[in-house]
């Protein structure tokens, strides 16, 4: 089994997909059990790799697969796995596992619902475990349609425009890269010997930056880079492309959102550690500067903007927006600390967004909107709920013994030396987060109970199952940082070498 780990993690939910095709659609809730057993076993899976047989002490890839796929432009079918992907991973599998959960009340097309959630599992697991760039690329697209569909069927009133507008979003960056990746093939021998191997590619990038032609005042890196950079861009996403963000959380339903919060955005940061800066080496360290100003606007505007916001579910996705500069901004300082610390921020983030909007969602459910301004005194009839909502929030803000405090301030100090201005502007930012997580709490749960709420319940064994996981990350990585960092460190070692390579 050791030899197909990977490919079982990534197929296993689309075997559960096609199981789920099978069933008749009267079977609501053998189509529910179908996907989580499915989606469980990819958890399983991942799981056991993290506490079994990866060796944190390889820096490359493990557990590789590779197998002649399209031999007519030299496409690979090529997993592997390192430090890296692998907390990304197990992220994945926990996120949809436990979104599987979460989507329990959907009661619209629940046959198609649950197997375009598996679909979709397939499609990020693929992207964190692809080495060949033709093979990433194709795992990229297949998240495209049913998270289109996921939001435009299933979301809120303004779904259509929420759908549109992700899909062109996310196509514009989709073009970019796919131009990338020809002009990388082409460059590369084409139809006489181009490779898509990204470990290849990451070695042959060191010539490329020192060639010293250009095109249209441009060199080949720059010029990838920058459609590269664009492409993850709007995935992530980084200002000016983040408004296509908010709208779709709002319109999507929970669980949609949690993955959407929780690992999608990942996908575009993992796309820029993975392929986007290691090819343009000389790019990456000439626009530093650019990616770190890039992230210390993500960190302030978005907690700018969501102090203003009134609707639960939009303020935590400026959140995200707000806290996805951390990675950008350690990224660019170069430094082993900083690029740690945006690493970790990943998974910190994963965890605290998923378990945020699972909290709106609870309450959600019960009062059937969002608005801040009409809540107050939850806390007399959820007191359970107030204590796992205390940990989510806390966690986002940064509190120190939580995992964001870890990777913020890993991130931070790590940049400081390179870029100190842009660090202490990023402090804002913090300051502003707490302010508006904390006035949620406040407004939600404190205060006097207003009566239209005093049939509200606590939450149910279900919601709890769906929020404990979480916390008990948001808390343990707090405490212990080193399970994630001692699993990724010679990766990013080996990473941080790549990006700081020199022209000689």
């Amino acid at each position: 089994m050791l030899e197909h780990v990977l490919t079982l993690i990534t197929f296993l939910p689309l075997l559960g997909m096609a199981a789920i095709l099978c069933l008749p659609k009267s079977q609501e809730n053998s189509i529910r059990w179908t996907a989580a057993i499915f989606s469980g076993l990819s958890l399983i899976l991942a799981c056991w790799l993290w506490v079994g047989p990866f060796d944190s002490s390889v820096a490359g890839m493990q557990f590789v697969e590779k197998a002649p796929w399209i031999p007519a432009i030299n496409a690979n079918y090529a997993m592997g796995m390192d430090g890296l992907s692998l907390p990304l991973i197990f992220l994945s599998a926990l996120i949809h596992f436990i979104a599987v959960f979460a989507s329990w009340g959907i009661t619209k097309s629940v046959k198609g619902y649950f197997a375009l959630l598996l679909l979709l599992e397939v499609g990020v697991n693929g992207v964190f475990l692809a080495t060949d760039f033709f093979l990433f690329y194709v795992f990229w697209e297949i998240m495209l349609l049913p998270m289109y569909f996921l939001i435009g069927i299933w979301g809120g009133p303004k779904r259509e425009y929420a759908a549109i507008k992700f899909f062109l979003y996310t196509l514009f960056g989709s073009v970019l890269m796919l131009v990338a990746m020809v002009a990388i093939w082409l460059k590369t021998g084409g139809l006489n010997g181009g490779t898509f191997d990204i470990i290849e590619l990451q070695q042959l990038a060191k010539g490329w930056a020192a060639d010293p032609s250009t095109f249209l005042g441009m060199k080949f890196t720059t010029w990838i880079f920058w459609f590269l950079f664009t492409g993850f861009a709007i995935k992530i996403p980084v200002f000016p492309f983040h408004t296509w963000l908010p709208d779709a959380h709002v319109q999507a339903p929970t669980p949609i959102s949690v993955i959407l919060a929780g690992i999608l955005l990942k996908l575009g940061a993992y796309g820029m550690l993975r392929i986007n800066f290691p090819l343009a080496p000389d790019a990456f360290q000439h626009f530093a500067w650019v990616l770190a100003t890039l992230g210390v606007v993500n960190i302030v505007y978005g907690a700018y903007v969501a102090m203003a916001q009134t609707d639960f579910k939009r303020l935590v996705a400026y959140s995200s927006v707000s806290h996805m500069g951390y990675f950008l901004l350690g990224v660019a300082a170069m430094t082993f600390t900083g690029l740690n610390g945006a690493t970790l921020q990943l998974f910190t983030h994963g965890t605290s967004s998923a378990m945020l909007f699972l909290i709106v969602g609870v309450i959600y459910d019960r009062a059937h909107h969002r608005d801040l301004n009409d809540f107050g005194g939850l806390a007399k009839r959820m007191p359970y709920f107030l204590g796992i909502a205390t940990i989510g929030i806390f966690a986002g803000l940064g509190l120190p013994t939580m995992s964001g405090f870890i990777s913020e301030a890993m991130t931070l100090m790590g940049s400081y030396g390179q870029f100190p201005v842009h660090v202490i502007l990023s402090t804002l930012g913090i300051l502003m987060t707490a302010a508006f997580l904390l006035y949620a709490l406040q407004r939600v749960f404190l205060g006097a109970l207003p009566a239209k709420y005093e049939n509200f319940k606590d939450m149910s064994g279900r919601e709890a199952f769906t929020l404990i996981p979480f916390a008990f990350l948001c808390i343990l990585i707090g405490v212990m940082p080193s399970l994630i960092l001692d699993k990724m460190a010679a990766t990013m070692q080996s990473i941080q070498e790549m990006l700081s390579y020199t022209v000689q």
